[in-house]
């Protein structure tokens, strides 16, 4: 199983496959706009400008699981990550990323790299790095700025 194997949900509600982003690298990061942690979207889409002519795409999948940091419709949030960090790298609709109701994909992500004190996501911007395969080859506690994932994206690059 890949992450292309899922189906997520669109900002705007459709149902998509992720494997139209088969062949690409890929970092899929849970987000949340009233976060401490929310400053790293503007790291997130400097990474996202740098590296996406070379097959790499940032995908943000908004959560309020956390605090509820998250706005309750959808545009608010875009209208935030566009208006504060200029993001234009694709935001999904908001998505239960721990807990028995978590998405598959989340599911997938955490069975596949467990974190440093438990599997599930603990906090906002806990990042997946994927490869071209579409494979987890590492993840990234959400203190963890995205330039120090530069490194790593590089070598799957």
């Amino acid at each position: 199983m890949t992450v292309y194997d899922f189906t997520v949900q669109t900002a705007d509600g459709k149902e998509i496959s992720l494997n139209k982003y088969e062949g690409e690298v890929l970092l899929i990061v849970n987000t949340a706009s009233k976060c401490g942690f929310s400053p790293q979207l503007k790291e997130l889409q400097m990474l996202h400008d740098t590296y996406k002519d070379k097959g790499f795409t940032i995908l943000g999948f908004p959560s309020d699981q956390f605090m509820n940091q998250e706005f309750a419709d959808i545009q608010d949030t875009l209208d935030f990550c566009q208006t504060n960090y200029g993001v234009n790298f694709p935001i999904y609709a908001k998505t239960k990323v721990k807990g028995e109701d978590s998405h598959p994909l989340f599911s997938f992500l955490t069975g596949s790299k467990k974190g440093f004190f438990t599997n599930e996501i603990k906090w906002n911007f806990t990042k997946f790095l994927i490869n071209r395969q579409g494979y987890v080859v590492k993840r990234y506690a959400p203190q963890t700025k995205p330039f120090k994932i530069a490194k790593d994206l590089e070598d799957l690059l």
